[in-house]
């Protein structure tokens, strides 16, 4: 088979966790290197099969098709006849090119989509005399090119949808936290589903369920990209008999290394429309026997019980406004943010300050009931807060830097101390009266 360079992209600050990750699907061998915004590697097809099925934290999984220096979209042109596209589709396919850059002197990207476009077919008309057609739903070849002030890259992406959409989301809240960035909490905690690495864990803001289900497929050894198709299954680097039967035995294997979970995994959230979402979620990821879920508010539910030895580990990206609230004691409907984002969302003018407010007595809150009924635990706490620690009256013991699509935040953890709290302060006292 040929040998591949191969291109990752994954959420800045996961690039370091990503490549870990490859190493260990792909093994040393492979050449794994952290970049800017992604991992590079090498490998054959069965690589990329491997690496489409198995990684959790990659968004897309890249083939370098070409690369070099321009000036002009003349060069692009050139760069893009280079390729021989008729060893990656057929005329009867369909294509669609994205561009994206960084600092590019060109002034239109999508006339630069447009000659790569026009390249692409020029070459197959000559081949072949016809041309495929282009889709810019559901295309068989996405061709990517990647511009930097004076360098091109070509490359063909073999996931097709983005390697977060598992194939089991259904049921959503108003904007869900996407898989791989659950996954790359999970990684950054070092959370790995057994009693030696992380132990039990809980998510009390579960939202439609994405923190709880990465876990519990961890936990049961479920690949994350069992239940969903992928592009290179269209794309003739992968269709001969030798390479189908290759995937097929990759899946089989997949499926036979699935197991009863290793630690308990709880889920629960103060609304339980979302509870419901969550449970069908993971009835479809294959992971409701894994997962214990509940109704409730995260300011008032115990922690679960635990067999004697075994370590506990919250974990939550907690939303803003009505959803974050002890039921019945805050908010009005008018101040509602994205609920599972962890970020401001669209709300009324002037609902800031309030929503801020709302947020602190939360916090502070929160961390009170975890030091009464959650000693011993180990919290992560994903934010854009900057100053979630003071907030929570909690020293961190670590903060990983994640970013949430464009929102740049931190992965606190806090290790629970059995104890009293400091007293809350009077304006504390009067937001929870």
């Amino acid at each position: 088979m040929n040998v591949f360079a191969l291109f990752l992209p994954c959420a800045a600050g996961v690039e370091a966790l990503l490549a870990d990750e490859v190493a260990g699907i792909l093994g040393r061998e492979a050449a794994v290197r952290p970049a800017r915004g992604g991992v590079c590697a090498q490998g054959d097809a069965e690589a990329v099969m491997r690496l489409n099925l198995e990684s959790r934290l990659a968004q897309r999984v890249l083939v370098q098709l070409a690369e070099g220096d321009y000036r002009t979209e003349d060069d692009l042109y050139a760069l893009a006849r280079s390729v021989d596209w008729t060893a990656w589709i057929g005329t009867r396919q369909t294509i669609k090119v994205e561009v994206t850059a960084q600092r590019s002197p060109l002034r239109s990207l999508n006339f630069a989509a447009l000659r790569i476009k026009d390249a692409l077919c020029d070459r197959m008309r000559e081949a072949t005399g016809a041309r495929p057609d282009v889709d810019t739903q559901r295309p068989d070849l996405r061709v990517m090119l990647h511009l930097t002030p004076s360098h091109a890259t070509l490359y063909a992406d073999t996931s097709g949808e983005p390697l977060f959409k598992r194939g089991w989301r259904e049921d959503k809240g108003e904007a869900p936290l996407k898989e791989t960035l659950a996954a790359a909490m999970l990684a950054a905690a070092g959370w790995r589903g057994t009693p030696e690495a992380g132990g039990a864990l809980l998510d009390p803001c579960c939202g439609s369920g994405t923190i709880a289900i990465e876990a519990a497929q961890i936990a049961c050894g479920i690949a994350p990209g069992l239940k969903r198709r992928f592009a290179f299954e269209r794309l003739r680097p992968f269709a001969s008999p030798e390479a189908r039967a290759r995937w097929a035995a990759l899946k089989a294997a997949a499926q036979a290394r699935i197991h009863p979970p290793r630690v308990p995994v709880f889920a629960s959230d103060v609304a339980f429309r979302m509870v419901d979402f969550a449970r069908r979620n993971a009835d479809r990821a294959g992971v409701a026997h894994a997962i214990e879920f509940h109704g409730g508010d995260a300011l008032q539910r115990p922690a679960p019980p635990l067999p004697a030895g075994l370590a506990g580990t919250l974990m939550m990206n907690p939303p803003y406004g009505e959803r974050i609230a002890a039921r019945g004691s805050v908010g009005r409907p008018g101040v509602q943010a994205e609920a599972s984002s962890g970020r401001p969302g669209t709300r009324p003018h002037g609902a800031r300050q309030e929503e801020t407010a709302l947020s602190d007595g939360f916090f502070e809150r929160l961390a009170a009931h975890w030091k009464r009924h959650f000693g011993g635990w180990t919290a992560w706490v994903l934010s854009p807060d900057m100053k979630l620690a003071g907030r929570m009256r909690l020293k961190e013991s670590r903060r990983v830097p994640l970013w949430n699509g464009p929102i740049e935040c931190r992965l606190y953890r806090f290790d629970i101390v059995a104890g009293s709290p400091r007293p809350e302060s009077a304006e504390a006292q009067q937001r929870s009266s």
